[in-house]
């Protein structure tokens, strides 16, 4: 086995690199320096590496941005993914794609299945869902290509909305949260576990059937019941909090560029199938990060 992991640096490729470091997995991890919109690049690599699987957690995510910088994200989000997936299927090689929760409407009131019709309300959104489309249609990526799904990312070595808030409680007296918009935390450990087991690269399990699954950690919340979340965490750990509440806010106190989805929770049933068991309830893992990145 060897993976060529790209977009290492990140917060999702770092938990990904440590666990194929720790599972003794050959790889090797490019970062910046390749253009993976470069298509003799991406090819020149594969062909000279030999990868028997290749994971991307390269994307354009920066959600804002991207409604001014649509193209670019295309590139990035959409052009890339297409490039790795073909170079991947040349060598007969596994291709794993990471997507989000925004090629959904937002609009539903029970959590998203795989299959369910999809309609991106903004630039981030549509790239990543046409990334899906065009890596999905590449010859032979129905044998070779699986794309997972997750939403509300946190983890180590980048930004996140724990870290940020944990950061607020210990600054000010008092926090403003949105609450009108749902979805389920997933921590980049977990996330990498599961990617890993889903591609016969860690757990002593074969790979799993190619295609669309969803994961994130258990736990339906609003981004004000994770801050809640986040602070309770922080006072039973005795950090010197200094909020003394989070008051819930409504999204259109907070406008963005970026429209959100007010409902993106993913339903994680297949990917629990396929693996045999259940992701751990989001306060597991924020428990655990909070005591680490807070000591």
């Amino acid at each position: 086995m060897k993976v060529w992991l790209v977009g290492g640096k990140g917060m999702l490729g770092t938990a990904l690199r440590e666990r194929l470091e720790r599972s003794a997995v050959a790889h090797v991890i490019t970062d910046l320096e390749l253009d993976i919109t470069d298509l003799e690049r991406v090819s020149g690599f594969v062909q000279a590496e030999r990868p028997t699987c290749v994971i991307n957690v390269a994307a354009y995510t920066r959600v804002d941005d991207a409604e001014a910088q649509e193209p670019e994200a295309f590139r990035v989000n959409a052009l890339g993914p297409e490039h790795l997936a073909r170079a991947a299927v040349d060598v007969g090689a596994r291709f794993l794609h990471f997507s989000t929760d925004y090629v959904f409407t937002g609009t539903a009131h029970e959590p998203y299945l795989e299959d369910a019709p999809t309609g991106p309300s903004g630039a981030y959104g549509r790239t990543k869902l046409a990334g899906e489309e065009r890596v999905l249609g590449v010859p032979g990526a129905e044998r070779l290509a699986t794309i997972i799904r997750t939403s509300w990312l946190f983890g180590e070595n980048g930004p996140s909305f724990p870290k940020t808030i944990a950061k607020a409680c210990l600054e000010r007296d008092e926090l403003r949260v949105v609450a009108d918009q749902r979805g389920r935390p997933t921590y980049t450990g977990d996330l990498a576990d599961a990617a890993l087991e889903l591609e016969g690269l860690a757990g002593g399990r074969a790979p799993s059937a190619p295609g669309v699954y969803h994961f994130a950690n258990a736990g339906e919340t609003t981004w004000h019941g994770f801050a809640e979340a986040i602070r309770e965490t922080l006072v039973r750990l005795g950090r010197p909090v200094k909020a003394a509440r989070v008051v819930p806010v409504t999204t259109a106190e907070f406008p963005r560029p970026a429209p959100r989805p007010p409902y993106s929770v993913l339903d994680t049933r297949r990917i629990e199938a396929a693996l045999g068991y259940q992701p751990r309830h989001f306060r597991e893992p924020l428990d655990e990060f909070l005591a680490r990145s807070t000591s």
